[in-house]
């Protein structure tokens, strides 16, 4: 099967005058469509500037990148769904249509659109929720409301920078265990940026650790857990095998 982001020693520098700031040295991994893959490392390590040049929103210095295959064509403007750590909900609006912002911006058919905002907030958990304003919601529906609204128009590739951030740790571990369910039955291909080393290994089908200091890409590996995935698996060998070999990636162990 041909991958669906194909990236080989992709790199990105900044400059400012006669300064220059490596975000990133060398990514090199594979996506295949479907996969759920975690970027994970510490803060200003180049995870979110990867996640810009997957969007379209920025360039890359140098190496190789593609995105889509041969069959399916990629268009950064239509096939590439976001959702940020806040959920960024236009507060006078409801949230049907804070659901429906894309489709409006794209000018997509709105009955159909309309449909199927409708039924990703089922999808989403938010089903009697759709005349409600951002104010009236939990901070975890609210970005349940983000992810219905990055599937609206249906991308072919959706992108998440640490959406659960924010969040406390019991709503957190909660809305993964959402996200796996949204992405099961979505069958969208994500790719999921955190600083948080367990929650990597518990969503990633297959997990990329970034380092700090010369922002450089240490790793990239599968993680061989069955799903459906449970709370329970964190206690299992195989899941502390796969959080100390990032731990030590990281110079933490």
């Amino acid at each position: 099967m041909q991958p669906f982001i194909h990236l080989k020693a992709v790199r990105k520098v900044y400059r400012s005058g006669k300064t220059e700031h490596l975000a990133i040295s060398d990514a090199t991994f594979d996506v295949m469509p479907g996969e759920l893959v975690s970027l994970v490392g510490p803060s200003g390590c180049g995870k979110s500037t990867l996640l810009k040049i997957l969007a379209g929103l920025h360039g890359h210095d140098g190496g190789e990148l593609q995105i889509g295959t041969a069959e399916h064509s990629f268009d950064p403007s239509r096939d590439v769904g976001m959702v940020f750590q806040a959920p960024l909900l236009l507060k006078w609006r409801r949230i049907l249509e804070n659901v429906l912002l894309p489709a409006e911006i794209l000018g997509l058919p709105m009955g159909e659109a309309r449909e199927r905002a409708r039924a990703l907030l089922a999808l989403v958990g938010l089903t009697g929720y759709e005349a409600k304003y951002p104010y009236e919601l939990s901070g975890g529906m609210q970005q349940r409301a983000a992810i219905a609204r990055a599937l609206v128009h249906d991308p072919k590739l959706v992108l998440m920078d640490e959406p659960f951030g924010a969040l406390d740790a019991l709503t957190r571990e909660k809305m993964n265990l959402e996200l796996l369910r949204i992405w099961k039955e979505s069958k969208k291909t994500i790719v999921f940026v955190t600083h948080g080393i367990s929650e990597a290994v518990f969503l990633g089908t297959r997990v990329v650790v970034f380092t700090a200091g010369p922002a450089k890409m240490a790793d990239n590996f599968v993680i061989d857990l069955p799903h459906p995935r449970t709370l329970d698996m964190k206690t299992h060998e195989k899941f502390g095998d796969y959080t100390r070999r990032i731990y030590r990636l990281l110079g933490m162990e």
